[in-house]
C-alpha cells in the first residue's frame, strides 16, 4: 500500500438550480456556504486531503469554472492552483472521470495508483466516518475491485439509486463487501422493502480504483469509451465533444465485474433541494431549523436561511424561507422541489435573477453587487495581492472607486496614481483604465457604476493577464 499513490478527483460540473436563490447559473450549489464558512467545493477538498497530500488533488469542471475554484481553493489550502482538469464539453460522470485520469497518467500517474473520485456539492457531518470508510475503500481497490461508498439510509429515499450489497463474508482483510447489483430509484412500497431488508445502501456518486482496475473494467463494459480513452490524454481531449453523455455508474459500475462497497454513515446528504437540507440540520424543540439572522415566535416545523438580514417568522408552520440580496423564496415543507418551475418561468421572462449570481469570483479577487438599479450599480471589489484587472474601457458606464482597505495603483488612459483608504477616483466612459494591488494585504473597493447599460459584457480589454477576450 505503502508504494501507491492515492490522488483525488472531485466532480465539479453541476449546474443545477433546485438551490435558488442562492444557486445561480453563474454560481452553482458547489460553490455556495450553506452551513458554515466554507463552501461545499471546499468542504470536499478538505476531506480529500485529510487522506492524501494537497498536490494530488484535481477538480474536473468547465474552463469557465476556473477562477471560482482557483479563489476558493486559495482560502483552504497554500498548495491547489492550476489543478483544474477542464472539460472541453459538459459529457456527464463517465467521460469526466476517464479525462480525469487520462491527464493524471499524462503527468506519470502509475497504473497501480489509486484515485478517489467524489461529486464537489455533498455534505457530510462526520468527517471522521468519511476519513475511515474512504481507507477502507482504498485498501479494498488495492485488490483490484472497483469500490464505491454505500451511504446508510435513514428512510425510504425514492430520489436516490440503490447498491444491493451480496450476502456473505466482508472482502478479506477489508470493511468492503461484493456488490450484487445496482438499483435505479424506486417507487415508495419498493424503497420501504429495501430499507427493511437492510441489504441496500444508497449511491452517492463515489468510486475507488486503481488506474488499472478501471481500464480492465472498461474494455469490458464500454468498448467505445475504452477505444476513446486508450489514446492518452490528449486524443480523448479531441474526441470528447463527440463522446456519448454516459454516467459512470451506467457505463462501468453496473456491468463491472469485480465491484465491491464499502458502507458508509457519516451524516451524507446530497443536499438536492432546500427539504434535503433542512432534514440534516440540527431542529429546535418545534423542529425548526435556522441559518442566519432568523427571528421565530410562535412557529413549527420551519425552515428559514437568511445570511444577510434579519427575517421574522410568527404563528406559521411547515414554510421553507430562503433569502438572497435580489431575491425570497417561500414556499410549503416539502414542495421546494418545485423551484425548478420558477426558474424556468424566470428564463422565460428574461429575469436576471434565473441566472446572475450577486456574488462572483475572477483570477484577480472577487465581486459582490450589494445594490442594483436601471441606472446605478454598486459593487464591493477585492483583489488579491500582486494581481490586476485588464486594462479595459467602457462604451455605456462611468465608475467611481473608493478605497477602503489597502492600496491601489490606478490607470486612467497613460496617467498612473496611487489611490489609500478613504481616497477616491472617477473612471469616464471610454477611458482605458487598469486597477492594480500592488501591496502585500487585499485591496478592497467600493465601485459605483452609472450609465444607460450595467451589464458586465460592456467590457472592452485592451490587454489583459489572463488572457482574456
Amino acid at each position: 500500500m505503502s508504494e501507491r499513490n492515492i490522488y483525488g478527483v472531485i466532480l465539479a460540473g453541476g449546474s443545477g438550480t433546485r438551490l435558488w436563490p442562492k444557486s445561480r447559473a453563474e454560481l452553482p450549489k458547489q460553490f455556495l456556504s450553506l452551513t458554515g464558512k466554507n463552501t461545499m467545493l471546499q468542504d470536499t477538498v478538505l476531506r480529500m486531503m485529510s487522506v492524501m497530500p494537497e498536490e494530488n488533488i484535481r477538480v474536473v469542471a468547465d474552463a469557465k469554472w476556473k477562477s471560482l475554484v482557483d479563489y476558493q481553493a486559495r482560502e483552504v489550502s497554500g498548495v491547489l492552483e492550476d489543478f483544474l482538469i477542464k472539460e472541453p464539453c459538459a459529457r456527464n460522470t463517465a467521460p469526466a472521470i476517464l479525462l480525469a485520469c487520462a491527464s493524471l497518467l499524462k503527468e506519470g500517474a502509475l497504473p497501480s495508483d489509486i484515485v478517489i473520485v467524489t461529486p464537489s456539492d455533498h455534505l457530510v457531518k462526520d468527517v471522521a466516518s468519511f476519513k475511515d470508510a474512504l481507507t477502507q475503500a482504498v485498501v479494498a481497490a488495492s485488490l483490484d475491485y472497483i469500490v464505491t461508498l454505500g451511504i446508510t439510509p435513514t428512510h425510504p429515499e425514492t430520489g436516490y439509486g440503490y447498491i444491493k450489497r451480496a450476502r456473505g463474508e466482508r472482502l478479506k482483510e477489508t470493511a468492503a463487501f461484493e456488490v450484487e447489483c445496482f438499483v435505479e430509484k424506486p417507487d415508495g412500497a419498493k424503497a420501504e422493502e429495501y430499507i427493511k431488508s437492510g441489504e441496500y445502501f444508497w449511491n452517492g456518486g463515489l468510486f475507488v480504483f486503481t488506474l488499472r482496475a478501471l481500464e480492465r473494467e472498461l474494455e469490458k463494459t464500454s468498448p467505445l469509451l475504452f477505444d476513446a480513452a486508450k489514446g492518452g490524454y490528449d486524443s480523448l481531449s479531441a474526441r470528447f465533444e463527440s463522446l456519448l453523455s454516459v454516467s459512470f455508474d451506467y457505463a462501468v459500475m453496473e456491468k463491472a465485474s469485480r465491484v465491491a462497497m464499502v458502507e458508509l454513515d457519516a451524516g451524507w446528504s446530497d443536499v438536492g433541494s432546500w427539504d434535503s437540507l433542512r432534514d440534516i440540520l440540527d431542529k429546535d424543540e418545534l423542529g425548526n431549523a435556522f441559518l442566519g439572522d432568523v427571528l421565530s415566535l410562535d412557529s413549527s416545523d420551519c425552515f428559514v436561511e437568511s445570511p444577510g438580514r434579519l427575517t421574522a417568522i410568527s404563528g406559521v408552520e411547515g414554510l421553507i424561507v430562503v433569502d438572497s440580496p435580489d431575491a425570497l423564496f417561500i414556499t410549503k415543507s416539502g414542495s421546494s422541489q418545485d423551484v425548478r418551475d420558477i426558474v424556468e418561468r424566470l428564463k422565460k421572462d428574461g429575469r436576471k435573477e434565473a441566472t446572475q449570481a450577486t456574488e462572483n469570483a475572477r483570477p484577480w479577487g472577487l465581486y459582490k453587487i450589494i445594490c442594483e438599479s436601471d441606472r446605478f450599480k454598486i459593487k464591493r471589489i477585492v483583489i488579491t495581492p500582486g494581481k490586476r484587472l485588464s486594462m479595459q474601457y467602457h462604451c455605456h458606464r462611468l465608475e467611481h472607486w473608493v478605497v477602503v482597505r489597502g492600496t491601489a495603483l490606478v490607470t486612467i488612459d497613460d496617467k498612473e496614481s496611487f489611490i489609500h483608504e478613504g481616497e477616491s477616483v472617477f473612471i469616464p466612459k471610454n477611458a482605458a483604465h487598469r486597477l492594480e494591488n500592488p501591496g502585500k494585504i487585499d485591496l478592497e473597493i467600493v465601485e459605483v457604476q452609472s450609465g444607460e447599460y450595467l451589464g458586465e459584457d460592456d467590457i472592452v480589454r485592451l490587454a489583459d493577464d489572463f488572457a482574456r477576450t
